[in-house]
């Protein structure tokens, strides 16, 4: 979808502010909604993902399941709502060798799990909105012992509400931000927005050499075959 588009510094995918926030995503809800309303907290609209099951109320994009998202800026960036209840976020990635390898990140997760081609870990966040970065390009280096080199396709599960999903080329503080990517701009209440405590990256990060080698070879060989 955006290969072959300028990427710059900022690229949003999710707005909830957006005419039509959920125009380049799909959808799936059973025993859930999918809506837009109203966050008491921050006075704006923000959209909803809820279920009673993570795994069958989700939002994914791009819509369409044969097409990727070709971004190649390295941090994704999450505003979320804490509704203390299951959530999952699942990120597929391309890395430099042309293998698809796909990053799940959960509240429920309790420890890290990684084979060839996924890496699930745990996931805490604090009450309240989060701010969630990701750092895909150091993900992918840890896990797989590869370089990052694509986002394919993002998809939120239930239940959280969401204010604005986006990529950037870098970590940026609030001050930096455009404003309509800051979630409160009035500057009286800078401590709305939390910092997401990422148990995820540390987990990772914890990978042993010898983890990181054998998972380095068998993907080797798997490419080889291919």
């Amino acid at each position: 979808m955006f290969r072959n588009s300028f990427q710059g510094r900022f690229l949003s995918i999710l707005y909830s502010l957006g005419s039509k926030p959920l125009q380049i995503w799909g959808k799936k809800v059973m025993s859930g909604r999918i809506m837009r309303m109203k966050d008491n907290d921050i006075q704006s609209l923000v959209l909803e993902v809820w279920g009673t099951n993570p795994s069958t109320t989700y939002i994914t994009c791009p819509a369409d399941p044969k097409k990727t998202l070709g971004i190649t800026l390295p941090f994704l960036v999450m505003i979320i709502k804490n509704l203390k209840e299951h959530f999952t976020i699942e990120v597929q990635v391309l890395d430099d060798t042309n293998v698809r390898r796909r990053f799940q990140m959960s509240t429920f997760q309790s420890t890290k799990r990684v084979t060839m081609f996924n890496c699930a870990m745990p996931m805490t966040l604090d009450d309240g909105w989060n701010q969630i970065p990701i750092n895909l390009s150091d993900l992918t280096r840890e896990a797989f012992g590869t370089n990052y080199a694509e986002t394919l396709r993002v998809q939120i599960h239930a239940s959280c509400r969401i204010r604005r999903v986006y990529f950037s080329d870098r970590l940026y503080s609030e001050d930096e931000l455009p404003a309509d990517f800051q979630l409160v701009q009035n500057r009286a209440t800078p401590n709305l927005v939390q910092q997401a405590r990422m148990a995820a990256g540390a987990r990772v990060s914890g990978l042993r050499g010898d983890e990181r080698r054998s998972l380095r070879a068998a993907t080797s060989s798997t490419a080889a075959t291919d």
